[in-house]
Formats: C-alpha cells, sequence, structure tokens
C-alpha cells in the first residue's frame, strides 16, 4: 500500500503534467492573437466585436458571457469551496505545482546550506529523531541554483503557451528564434520566478497566493472539518524532541498549534509522518493525526493548547 507522500508525488506528477499539456492539446488556454477562450478544443467568444459592429444584441453577449465563464466560474468555485469546507486545503497539498517547487527547492537548500531558507538564523541538525540524516555541502550549491533557474524557465515557458499557441513558442525555443515580446516576457517571468523560488516562496504559500487564502477562509469557517490534531494529553512527550514535525513542514509552520495559526496548512501529512517516525522508537503512536468532526473542535478553540503550540 502507498504512503501518503508516495501518494502525493503521483497525484501532483499528474497535475503537472495536465498543467503542462492543457494548452498543448487545446484543453484550456487563452489565445491573445484571437481573443478566445479555448477550453476542451472549442473556441469560445463573448462576442465584445459583434456587438460593437451590430451584429450580435445586447441580451446575445450577455447570454454568452454567463454560459461561457461566469456560470463556469462560479460552478468551479463552488466545488472547490465543498471540498476546501471539508478536507481542508487539499489542493495546495496533494496537486498544487508550486508546492512541489517548494519541496524541491527546501532539499536543495537544506543539502547546500543545512537550512530551508537564506534567512534562517540556525542551521538545522545533520541527524534528526525521526530518521533524517543530511550532511549540508557547499557543492551542492551549483545544482540548487541551476534547478532554480531552470524551473523558473520552464514555468515561463508554460505561462506563455497558455497565452499564444504552444506550437509556436516551442517551436522557438527549438530553433531559439523568440520574437522580441515573447523574450522580454520570458526574461521578466522568468526573474520573477527565480526571486520568489528562492526568497519567498514560504511566503508566498502563506500570504501572497489567492487561490490559498480562498481556501482558507472556507476552511477556518469549518470547526469540524479536517485537520491536523495534537494529542495535548500527551504534550510532555515533545520535551525532548528536536521539532522533527517542524522541520518537515514544507511552508514552515508550526503543527502542534492550534487550527487558527494553522490556516495555511496544505494537509501534506508530512508532519504526521515525522511525529510518527520520532514515536515509533518508543513504541507509541503519533501525538499528531488527521481528526474529523468532533474530533476536530478541540483543534479549533481558541483556547486549546496555548502552552503546548511550540513545546521544547
Amino acid at each position: 500500500m502507498l504512503n501518503h507522500q508516495k501518494l502525493r508525488i503521483i497525484t501532483r506528477s499528474a497535475f503537472f503534467l495536465a498543467y503542462v499539456f492543457a494548452p498543448v492539446f487545446d484543453l484550456f488556454r487563452f489565445d491573445l492573437n484571437s481573443g478566445k477562450v479555448i477550453f476542451f478544443r472549442q473556441h469560445w467568444e463573448i462576442g465584445i466585436d459583434s456587438f460593437r459592429l451590430a451584429q450580435l444584441s445586447a441580451f446575445d453577449m450577455l447570454w454568452n458571457f454567463a454560459s461561457l465563464i461566469f456560470l463556469p466560474v462560479i460552478t468551479l468555485i463552488v466545488i472547490a469551496a465543498v471540498i476546501t469546507w471539508k478536507w481542508g486545503l487539499l489542493y495546495c497539498g496533494w496537486l498544487c505545482p508550486h508546492e512541489s517547487v517548494v519541496e524541491i527547492i527546501n532539499k536543495l537548500m537544506r543539502r547546500s546550506s543545512g537550512k530551508l531558507t537564506l534567512w534562517d538564523r540556525k542551521t538545522l541538525p545533520e541527524k534528526q529523531l525521526d530518521g533524517t540524516r543530511i550532511k549540508p555541502n557547499r557543492y551542492w550549491w551549483p545544482l540548487t541554483i541551476s534547478v532554480i533557474l531552470l524551473i523558473a524557465f520552464t514555468w515561463a515557458i508554460v505561462l506563455l503557451t497558455y497565452l499564444l499557441p504552444p506550437a509556436e513558442i516551442y517551436g522557438n525555443l527549438i530553433h531559439a528564434s523568440f520574437s522580441t515580446g515573447q523574450l522580454i516576457f520570458l526574461g521578466v517571468a522568468t526573474i520573477l520566478f527565480t526571486i520568489e523560488f528562492t526568497l519567498a516562496r514560504h511566503l508566498f504559500c502563506r500570504f501572497g497566493c489567492s487561490l490559498g487564502l480562498f481556501q482558507s477562509l472556507i476552511w477556518m469557517l469549518n470547526k469540524k472539518a479536517m485537520v491536523v490534531g495534537f494529542d495535548r494529553n500527551r504534550a510532555k512527550e515533545c520535551g525532548g524532541c528536536d521539532q522533527s514535525c517542524e522541520i518537515a513542514c514544507p511552508i514552515k509552520l508550526k503543527p502542534r498549534a492550534v487550527k487558527r495559526k494553522m490556516y495555511s496548512c496544505s494537509q501534506c501529512m508530512r508532519c504526521i509522518d515525522a511525529c510518527e517516525a520520532v514515536q515509533s522508537h518508543k513504541n507509541q503512536p503519533s501525538l499528531l493525526q488527521i481528526v474529523k468532526g468532533t474530533r476536530a473542535l478541540g483543534e479549533s478553540s481558541s483556547g486549546s493548547g496555548k502552552k503546548h503550540d511550540s513545546p521544547r
């Protein structure tokens, strides 16, 4: 049976492939040349130009807008809201390409510097209680920088294929013959992605992603939604731990905190796996586990866990 993290690799890889190839197969993109939205190989247009030429009535144009844009968007929002209401930010932890990049760069940064981010004051332990062993080596830096640049450029290319014909963009890539406008777009996008991936990837997940914030607001409203629960009755057992659960969190949250302090938790379960590994040496169950329903109410309480958000 697949464990959580192997299953996440499969789901995130599948979603990333869908993200890359959706414009290639005209499943979804916006063509700047024609001004049309392409959805499952169908070319949709609201008809603004036809309305201006009096070839289309105002009612027909509004109907096009409602049926082709408004209703599909509202339907997608409702479906996402229902999933988030019950199970939290599953998209972020199990599908989002950005969080995949965050985890890749985290690992490379740690191997290069012993830290997950450049501004961390302390280096992480080379050997953790959950079994993780990573000895930093500066010779990893060339690979780390190269991977960041490669991912940033790849994202810029893929983003451009959502705006211009993919065959044109990939053809220009193969022959190194981009137009001036395309070069400017790729250059600016690559620089911005590089800066974000290097310096602000965790901050973007927690504060900058509009989709993540939307999910967080919906999830926080449901006190019985699925959440990572902390067994506070056994909080003293954290006293000799090296905070493996916090180190495992891709976006640098504190898994033992109450829900309001974990509003951007992506349900990736890495903290649970880390705690489980630590406690397995004591033949004890994990202090962190997924809870929902009435069991989740304690995590939403404003008063619970104040003394044990970050036990030492």
